[in-house]
């Protein structure tokens, strides 16, 4: 059984539920999960998380992204992006100094308007499929998170500019290119949008599902898979000795003394707990009032 995640290239054309079908097919497991939507039309990273693995799965979406997108000006859409239909086209009269005056004006917390086209679900039904029948609700606003915006080019004649932004979880980047062109005054789209990253999972390092195909077919899976650790790795590592180790087979807390080398303040966040051979036993958390590390996910 494969436990552990891999890092997947979606590519145009696929919704990120094909992407968790085809590689049930490829490699005949069903337990998979996939760890953020990425609309058909869009393609970069999405981590597939497989087997136990797939505990991780609202870890992994709660990462940080970034996106690489193409902002066309003078246009808008009703699914703000360039498939859509068009809803106004505008005289583009804008300088390059108003462009970055206006797209560094969405750097840190705004509150953003969820696209009707979007799988937010509003009494039971998601909101692209009421947009489809011609069905526009009122929005509540959330609050996101935008940490950086990089401006990589500008084509003046075509009126595109391509991004890169930094965001937290629930960033809709259209939305974001969207409410950049009416601040500009003259309307925007998105003609492109690529997830370079989603925490320390990279483009560079993604695998297209033809590749994964391939290296089924070689018996080299193991090769591209990250282990659930791994994931993990920014939270400090605890090993239990081997006197407790039934403590933590059976899901059970444990406290600082039953480790190799406790902590003269034990770890108020998260932490991975292993046995002596090094085995990765779960996630723990202390709890200060019965002073002991108390699992938060198993992955025995």
């Amino acid at each position: 059984m494969i436990n552990g995640i891999i890092n997947i290239n979606k590519e145009k054309g696929y919704t990120s539920h094909d992407v968790v079908a085809k590689m049930r097919g490829i490699l005949k497991i069903k337990k998979i999960g996939h760890t953020g939507t990425l609309d058909p039309d869009a393609e970069g990273v999405l981590p597939i998380c497989i087997g136990k693995a797939t505990k991780l799965v609202e870890l992994i979406t709660d990462k940080d992204k970034t996106y690489e997108a193409v902002l066309k000006l003078g246009i808008t859409t009703d699914t703000q992006d360039i498939t859509g239909k068009i809803l106004s086209t505008r005289e583009v009269h804008v300088s390059e100094a108003e462009i970055r005056e206006a797209i560094n004006s969405f750097i840190g917390e705004y509150m953003q308007l969820p696209p009707m086209y979007s799988a937010i679900k509003v009494n039971g039904k998601k909101l692209y499929e009421l947009a489809r029948e011609g069905i526009e609700i009122e929005r509540k606003r959330r609050k996101v998170r935008i940490d950086a915006i990089r401006i990589l080019q500008m084509n003046e004649k075509d009126h595109e500019i391509t991004l890169s932004v930094d965001c937290g979880k629930g960033t809709y980047i259209r939305t974001l290119l969207h409410d950049i062109g009416e601040k500009l005054a003259c309307g925007g789209t998105m003609k492109s949008l690529t997830r370079t990253a989603v925490g320390s999972f990279k483009i560079e390092n993604a695998y297209k599902l033809a590749e994964i195909e391939q290296i089924v077919q070689e018996n080299r899976i193991d090769t591209v898979i990250l282990p659930m650790d791994q994931v993990l790795g920014t939270y400090p590592k605890i090993t239990v000795t081997p006197k407790y180790h039934k403590l933590i087979y059976n899901g059970n807390s444990f406290r600082k003394e039953h480790t190799s080398h406790p902590a003269k303040e034990p770890e108020l966040g998260w932490v991975r707990v292993y046995d002596s051979n090094h085995l990765f036993i779960g996630i723990y958390q202390y709890d200060i009032e019965k002073e002991c590390y108390k699992p938060v996910k198993m992955f025995l």
